[in-house]
């Protein structure tokens, strides 16, 4: 059980010491409580704390903050920006011009791939909705997903029927989906209520891999190909970044994140230097943009370049 520690009129500071800080029930309605309130949530944990991929994604936006205790100082878990308290909040120091100490000491296990995929589509106002991200499970890990919750640990075995029950029960929703097979994955889907009784959904499924075991980027054409053929997307976004393979994350600095390639519907023409592969099947069509190895830099160019070139293209 957690309790907060303090409450300001700008923060709800909760401390958390353990090996690995879930996304826990308790701390989702503690999230909820601070939008209602126009608080933030700051989870203050210790160096050798890592958090889980669900509560590290709702870290890298503005409602959650991990701030990180490191002998008498403190600094955010996710940047390395220097912190300290201001007597109503943690915010950064002015006159840091440095990363925090703690955040660039090496870290505790071998760094490897996380393969994280974003797709987005929408779903009518009948039938079930929790084909593509048990379809993308099954193509990344061999097997179908093995639970499912709003919050960890999953409370629910997996069934795509009570997913889309809770998902078209709400306005809005988030649940979490595990996956079943020889390394770890995680799907964290996000719907909304659309006119007319539909749902949108985006959903992000992100695969660990080890050092000695690096992901199939050269299948990426076949299982985006595969998951068309089944489940329609209106786009799927690839990249890797380095980090641990069981999908913690370390309150150190172990990478960038870079792009892999765009998958988006119809049959469309890319900017000079980034030609489309069409692929998928005739009636749900998808281009694949190659946009680099996951690892350089660089493709973050050419998604801009992409980027620019796609909206610029008159809708039909």
């Amino acid at each position: 059980m957690s309790t907060v520690d303090a409450l300001t009129d700008q923060a709800m500071v909760v401390l958390q010491d353990r090996p690995v800080v879930p996304l826990s029930p308790w701390l989702s309605q503690a999230m909820d409580d601070c939008g209602g309130t126009g608080r933030t949530l700051q989870l203050v944990t210790p160096l050798d704390s890592r958090l889980s991929l669900p509560l590290r994604t709702a870290a890298t936006g503005e409602d959650v903050h991990w701030v990180v205790r490191h002998g008498d100082g403190y600094y955010e878990g996710l940047t390395g920006r220097p912190l300290r308290w201001s007597g109503s909040t943690f915010a950064p120091i002015p006159e840091a011009r440095d990363y925090a100490p703690g955040f660039t000491t090496r870290p505790t296990a071998p760094i490897g791939a996380q393969l994280t995929l974003v797709y987005r589509t929408k779903h009518g106002p009948a039938g079930g909705i929790g084909g593509p991200v048990e379809r993308l499970l099954q193509l990344l890990t061999g097997k179908p997903p093995a639970g499912l919750g709003a919050a960890e640990p999953l409370e629910h075995v997996w069934r795509g029927d009570t997913l889309t029950e809770y998902a078209r029960g709400r306005s809005v929703s988030r649940l979490l989906v595990v996956g079943d097979g020889p390394r770890p994955a995680q799907a964290i889907c996000e719907f909304s209520a659309t006119d007319g009784g539909g749902v949108a959904e985006v959903s992000t499924i992100t695969v660990g891999y080890a050092q000695d075991d690096p992901p199939p980027l050269q299948h990426l054409p076949s299982l985006v190909g595969a998951l068309a053929a089944d489940q329609p997307v209106a786009s799927l976004f690839v990249q890797l970044t380095p980090g641990r393979a069981d999908l913690t994350t370390e309150p150190r600095w172990t990478g960038a994140a870079a792009p892999v390639g765009l998958a988006v519907s119809g049959h469309l023409t890319g900017p000079a230097g980034i030609p489309g592969q069409h692929i998928g099947p005739a009636h749900s069509p998808l281009t694949l943009f190659p946009l680099g190895d996951g690892r350089s830099p660089d493709g973050w160019q050419r998604h801009s370049l992409l980027m620019q070139h796609l909206q610029s293209i008159p809708q039909s």
